[in-house]
């Protein structure tokens, strides 16, 4: 880093860069107005539909110094960590607008006022659409966005379950295709668009992801059935097996022996619902949506609500590429900062993947970074005649690969930093061995 930048090489030590995180997080907010408006010069980026979803990293430690950190619902699978929870707004081509830090145990549904302010008080009130999952946005949320004056749109799923209760109204109506695998009806309810629709490809993946945990449950419990354990531990071992299967183990009638009762194969029993597991997996596939645009395109409100797959993705590169978690700084301000970074780390990787999109499509922002990363920094070092070292910093030269990739990206590489020379080798880390050097 100090030879790319020109400096003292303790730029990067370690109490320096905590003193940059501490530095970091005022200027947050002008951070991101300012890309916003960078991606609007660069790329043209539309602001108009946002989505919105909320994630969870957690900490490693006690974390007593961090008021944010709280036990809740993980989406990381780790109940035992304290966390924090990240509500995110991004754009349908992936570009964060704004992220807020909460406390651990926050609720989705307290989360969507709070973020309704921020964006009209940031960037100011315009027409916008907000997609989102279900489970985010109260009756009350919806009922406000519906008021004409505010000139807010939503797309939000609804629970299956409302797909039963609006049976009525949809069960007589014909499917219209609006996708070679996706058919829609429409109906409109209390000055709302409602829009189910069937994806057979979804279908058949919700119906094999429930048959693979009814099948691996059945089994569990035949081999309990064999072994015939103590009451207790067949009380046990059901409970585990409820846990990994799910929503699946509802299918499942199970008898188990009363207290004081021995375990035999007519006390313990278990059987399939079939006619409940019928009912379900004729409802696989189905989502039912909600919109106060009435008179939108049902084709475009399907792709608006599909895209909530961007922001998903959004999450998963800042879990494994961005290393988001898990966090280990002790003090609130140091793990907001850290968040931070990770998001800008987001923001060039997202700007990354529109500037491929242009000029190298068949790439990834992943694997162009594995191209662009054969390239790195060496120190060859050569003594001289009166004991000193000559110190040459140089970058390693990029392949035919690297140097096409850099020519679509319309990206030059540095010059070569200058030499130096020092009495002291340790000070410069030469290698123990001779360094090669193409002439």
């Amino acid at each position: 880093m100090d030879e790319l930048l020109g400096v003292d090489f303790a730029v990067a030590e370690k109490d320096r860069l905590y003193r940059c995180l501490d530095r970091l997080l005022e200027h947050k907010q002008d951070l991101f107005m300012w890309l916003k408006q960078k991606w609007a010069d660069l790329f043209s980026a539309d602001f108009d539909v946002l989505l919105y979803d909320l994630t969870s990293t957690y900490f490693e430690g006690e974390m007593e110094a961090n008021a944010k950190a709280k036990r809740g619902y993980s989406r990381d699978g780790r109940p035992d960590c304290l966390q924090v929870v990240i509500a995110l707004v991004i754009t349908t081509d992936g570009f964060p607008l704004a992220y807020e830090v909460m406390d651990g145990n926050t609720s989705d549904r307290t989360t969507l006022r709070g973020f309704l302010k921020k964006i009209e008080t940031t960037y100011g009130k315009a027409k916008r659409m907000w997609v989102m999952d279900r489970g985010i946005p109260t009756e009350e949320i919806l009922a406000e966005m519906r008021d004409p004056e505010r000139q807010v749109s939503y797309l939000v799923g609804t629970p299956k379950s409302k797909i039963q209760q609006y049976e009525q109204k949809w069960l007589d109506l014909p499917w219209k295709k609006v996708r070679d695998s996706v058919d829609v009806k429409l109906f409109e309810d209390g000055g709302e668009l409602y829009v189910l629709a069937r994806s057979t490809g979804r279908q058949a993946k919700e119906t094999a992801m429930r048959r693979k945990r009814l099948v691996r449950l059945l089994r569990k419990l035949r081999a309990m059935r064999h072994s015939l354990p103590s009451r207790d531990q067949l009380l046990m071992r059901i409970g585990a097996a409820k846990t990994e299967a799910g929503r699946a183990f509802g299918f499942v009638q199970i008898d188990v022996p009363d207290e004081g009762q021995a375990v035999t194969r007519q006390s313990f029993r278990f059987r399939v619902d079939k006619a409940k597991l019928h009912a379900t997996q004729l409802r696989d596939g189905h989502y039912l949506l909600r919109s106060n645009l009435t008179a939108e395109d049902p084709e475009v409100l399907w792709t608006r609500y599909v895209q909530l797959t961007q922001i998903e993705a959004a999450f998963r590169s800042l879990k494994s590429e961005l290393r988001v978690r898990p966090i280990y700084h002790q003090l609130t301000h140091r793990a907001d900062a850290h968040i931070l970074v990770a998001f800008l780390a987001y923001c060039l990787q997202v700007t990354l993947k529109n500037r491929l999109m242009a000029h190298a499509p068949g790439l990834t922002p992943v694997s162009a970074m594995e191209k662009l990363s054969t390239i790195q920094m060496i120190d060859v070092c050569i003594p001289t005649v009166d004991g000193r070292w000559l110190i040459l910093p140089r970058y390693t030269q990029p392949d035919t690969d690297t140097r096409i990739l850099l020519h679509k990206l319309r990206m030059d590489l540095p010059p070569q930093p200058p030499p130096r020379i020092t009495a002291n080798p340790a000070l410069s880390a030469p290698a123990p061995a001779p360094t090669p050097m193409l002439l």
